[in-house]
């Protein structure tokens, strides 16, 4: 496989096709390698469209998803970010290529030692990861100026709104499957928020994410 290749016909016509055209974006896309932080059982699929098994139950995401993010949060280099998933962890090395310092959680500490030796491994000391579930909140480091959440929640908490800095930024998937929206909420003033729907999409809840109550009759 023509690796440079593949990188580069994902980005043409799986990235740009899904309305990401920011160029600095597209640009790290091809600085940071995806393919170096994807299981090696599942290398080979590094640049396909498709969330890749990281085990415990949990996923990879898509390639646009990952882009589509970065480019809705307009990340500055003074940004302190949160990461509620570290999973694969290369989604938190896009994050620390463009933010100042990236707090990054998960509730498995296989996810967490396999993601230290590879973000280390490409120089990345601006990252701290930690093990725990985050899933309701991780205020310890807060106000942030931008909270990641890599997977759904039915119901989204209201301390992540809390723990944003003025103008800071929250990208959220809420909802069940098999619809859910994904949403950026923006801190426009102390205790004022700003919420846009991006998109409507389906991905694995984050462990123990918090449910709505629900009726019994």
């Amino acid at each position: 496989m023509n690796i440079e290749q593949a990188r580069f016909n994902m980005i043409e016509q799986q990235i740009r096709t899904w309305d990401v055209l920011d160029q600095n974006v597209l640009n790290l896309l091809s600085k940071v390698k995806r393919e170096e932080f994807v299981p090696q059982a599942y290398r080979t699929l590094a640049f396909v469209d498709m969330e890749i098994p990281l085990g415990h139950g949990e996923v990879m995401m898509q390639p646009k998803m990952e882009a589509r993010i970065l480019q809705e949060l307009t990340l500055l280099k003074t940004d302190k970010i949160l990461e509620v998933g570290t999973g694969s962890g290369y989604l938190t090395a896009l994050l620390a290529h463009q933010g100042h310092h990236v707090h990054s959680v998960d509730i498995a500490p296989e996810f967490k030692t396999r993601s230290e030796a590879k973000l280390r491994a490409h120089g990345f000391n601006n990252v701290s990861l930690e093990v725990g579930d985050a899933a309701a909140g991780w205020s310890r480091h807060g106000p942030y100026d931008v909270i990641v959440l890599t997977g759904s929640t039915p119901v989204l908490p209201e301390v992540f709104k809390h723990d944003l800095k003025p103008g800071g930024r929250l990208f959220a998937i809420v909802g069940d499957a098999p619809t859910m929206h994904a949403k950026l909420i923006t801190c426009v003033a102390p205790g004022a928020y700003n919420s846009v729907t991006l998109f409507e999409t389906s991905v694995n809840p984050l462990i123990n994410a918090v449910q709505p109550e629900r009726f019994v009759f």
